[in-house]
């Protein structure tokens, strides 16, 4: 996975939030981290004597040590926003009480404080008039998109973005060399390892999960392939990707958009420590000003290594997809996209004579009328 930088105090940080869920085995978890349970152990047991302060390197100081650097609430407001400049009122409330400080001011008093200090911008565009879909639990939808492109004094890069449809949580943020399969599924192997597999992901209609002819790529075969669902959003409608469409706003308005890169690497370590921040720092209006970690638990189904053999249910008819996508069943030829060459698909009689339901893994991939196919 190409540009990949996350600091040791990020890691620890997000094993001991996904570990105090206790949604999976302590030692799953750290295999999933690549560490030992022995190493596992000895972080947690340093959080719990020490506090976050536990996280960090023994050699070096913490990122932040609010109770060691007491000041008056204005300035602590000042800094908050001069940190975040795109958040709100609102937002910054949430975050100091969050911080624990006493007596915070009410939203309009802190709009009148950053005035004073001149660190009002533009308003906020109003939110549109529809009601999003949202998932009841965390991994039963991730939300998969590239947010366009960036510029870097090197070339561009492309950064993927991958959220939970429930918590907001962003599981992943890569600057990619391009929009290309092999980057993207690079990308998902990595999350699927270490926060488990979604129930199904909610893609775009574009490469390279897409095609103008088709919605079937090596990609989403793969996806199916390895236990997940996929489904695509309605063309020419991005508000089907509402969550990942406003985090791509929120990551161009308060990163991105403000401030120039040297090269993807560079933009990567940034991505990375907003990322964080996003995560467990940064109030979310949409979440009742909780963070997204708060709601955040990982899956309880691991990614499959290695991929176990397919089977279908006891009879349904099997046929393995040839060269081309070309099929045959019952003496009639049919064509499916060519990715499923190579693959076993099952057919499943509908209750309609002669039209049949075609099947990859537990997925539906299409309906077969035999009276539309040709003889063979």
């Amino acid at each position: 996975m190409p540009w990949k930088v996350t600091t040791p105090m990020m890691l620890r940080q997000e094993f001991v939030q996904l570990a105090e869920t206790q949604t999976v085995p302590l030692s799953e978890l750290c295999r999933r981290f690549g560490i030992s349970r022995k190493t596992g152990y000895k972080v947690l047991a340093r959080v719990q004597a020490q506090g976050p302060t536990g996280l960090a390197d023994r050699s070096r100081q913490p990122h932040t040590s609010p109770a060691q650097t007491p000041a008056p609430l204005e300035r602590a407001l000042v800094a908050l926003r001069q940190a975040h400049p795109a958040w709100g009122a609102r937002k910054l409330r949430a975050r100091l009480t969050a911080l624990g400080q006493s007596r915070v001011p009410a939203a309009s008093t802190i709009t009148r404080i950053l005035h004073r200090h001149g660190l009002i911008g533009a308003p906020a565009r109003p939110p549109g008039p529809w009601r999003r879909f949202e998932a009841p639990v965390p991994n039963a939808l991730w939300q998969m998109d590239f947010k366009g492109r960036v510029a870097t004094l090197a070339g561009w890069g492309y950064p993927l973005t991958l959220l939970d449809d429930h918590s907001r949580y962003n599981l992943s943020l890569q600057i990619l060399a391009d929009q290309q399969r092999a980057g993207v599924q690079a990308t998902l192997t990595a999350s699927f390892r270490q926060y488990g597999l979604p129930d199904g992901l909610l893609v775009d209609n574009g490469s390279p999960w897409g095609h103008a002819d088709t919605l079937w790529t090596r990609l989403t075969v793969w996806l199916v392939r390895v236990g997940s669902r996929v489904w695509h959003s309605r063309p020419y409608h991005p508000q089907t990707l509402g969550k990942d469409e406003r985090f791509h706003r929120t990551l161009e308005t308060e990163l991105l958009g403000i401030q120039q890169w040297r090269d993807p690497a560079h933009c990567q370590v940034a991505c990375d420590r907003w990322r964080s921040v996003y995560n467990t720092e940064r109030p979310h209006e949409a979440l009742g000003f909780a963070v997204p970690a708060s709601r955040y638990r990982p899956s309880l189904r691991a990614f499959p290594e290695p991929l176990p053999p397919i089977v279908y249910p006891a009879g349904l008819a099997v046929r393995k997809v040839q060269s081309g996508g070309h099929c045959s069943f019952q003496g009639y030829g049919f064509t499916l996209p060519q990715a499923f060459t190579g693959c076993a698909i099952a057919l499943r009689p509908t209750g309609c004579d002669g039209v049949y339901d075609v099947l990859f893994c537990h997925q539906e991939i299409t309906q077969l009328n035999l009276r539309e196919c040709y003889k063979v």
